[in-house]
């Protein structure tokens, strides 16, 4: 279905693109929940690849979550696009999709996309928006307030339930991907920063690592070892700042009682790199999320691959290094690294 305020979100218009013209044999789609934009309904999709068997790995690409932040969705529908090529030729991948599933959440604000805001339509920030508080003492309204939907930020009241787009991801993520013997999630972001950041939770707590630090160190390690010359930052959000509300730290909490292994992270690329080569991309609003520049869309949209795929390779051959990271090294090593301080 084309909902006539499509026109003003070309992302959504490529996602129901490429639900309509993708081979049904492959790629499977479901719509999440609806949510009210001026006197429409719009969608929050996931779509699906690969084998839906509960004991195959699980990786899981999200994006949108904050709707001026247009080039996350960007990134993940490029590399969906590209794996959907791909398996019109390339055995390897049809192979690979038997071994492993693939989720894509493209856009889960199209509201805060169409209005160009980082909230949802009700002025909630959906990263906010969980019922976890940090543990410790947050910046003043950048991590989370129940002041005003007025103010950026915003976690909405105190005893309400989860926005319907925060509560649809959550839902998803605990009936679809939990189930897998590993999992992981990538939700990817812009806005801070010069350089490209990897974080992984808490976002509640500075002092507080997560019980799955060992694996999360050894994880890091390949990377840095499978792409030398890659220049991500790889460390705990909290070593920038601590929020309220964060859906993966409530998610991975989440997990933890159930006795899941899930392994949510976050990509932060730093927009301020593209500011800071065209400070004329400023007079717009649009221009400190986004590269407005036709080529350095098209760099970033490219220079992210090597990530997701990585952590693709990474979710299929999890066996191959899971118990590699359990030695009692890594978790020295861990908390010498992002915690000794």
């Amino acid at each position: 279905m084309v909902y006539s305020t499509l026109k003003n979100i070309p992302e959504l218009q490529q996602i129901e693109s490429i639900i309509k013209w993708s081979d049904k044999a492959h790629l499977s789609s479901k719509v999440l929940c609806h949510v009210p934009c001026e006197d429409e309904l719009l969608p929050v999709y996931a779509l699906t690849l690969g084998n839906l068997a509960d004991n195959v790995p699980c990786i899981t690409y999200v994006a949108g979550i904050h709707g001026l932040e247009r080039i996350g969705t960007q990134v993940v529908i490029t590399f969906l696009e590209g794996l959907l090529e791909r398996l019109a030729w390339d055995q390897a991948t049809a192979d690979l999709l038997q071994k492993v599933r693939i989720h894509i959440l493209p856009l889960v604000n199209p509201v805060g996309m169409y209005n160009n805001t980082r909230s949802n339509g009700q002025g909630v920030d959906l990263m906010r928006n969980a019922p976890v508080d940090s543990q410790e003492k947050t910046i003043w309204l950048g991590g989370g307030h129940r002041i005003s939907p007025l103010l950026p930020w915003y976690r909405g009241k105190a005893g309400e339930p989860m926005q319907p787009e925060a509560q649809a991801l959550c839902d998803f993520v605990i009936r679809e991907v939990f189930p897998a013997p590993l999992s992981m999630v990538l939700d990817c972001h812009s806005g801070f920063g010069y350089r490209n950041q990897i974080w992984f939770p808490y976002a509640r707590s500075r002092i507080q690592p997560i019980r799955h630090i060992k694996e999360v160190y050894y994880l890091r390690k390949l990377f840095m070892h499978t792409y030398p010359h890659q220049e991500y930052l790889f460390e705990p959000q909290s070593r920038h700042y601590l929020v309220h509300g964060d859906l993966w730290d409530f998610l991975y909490l989440q997990a933890i009682e159930q006795d899941r292994l899930f392994l949510p992270l976050t990509l932060e690329m730093g927009s301020w790199r593209w500011v800071r080569k065209n400070p004329l991309q400023l007079r717009q609003l649009l221009g400190l999320y986004h590269p407005i520049k036709p080529h350095r869309l098209r760099r970033v949209l490219r220079s992210h691959f090597i990530l997701l795929d990585f952590l693709l390779h990474a979710t299929l051959s999890y066996k191959n290094w899971l118990d590699k990271s359990q030695s009692p090294e890594m978790e020295e090593l861990a908390l010498a690294l992002w915690y000794e301080q």
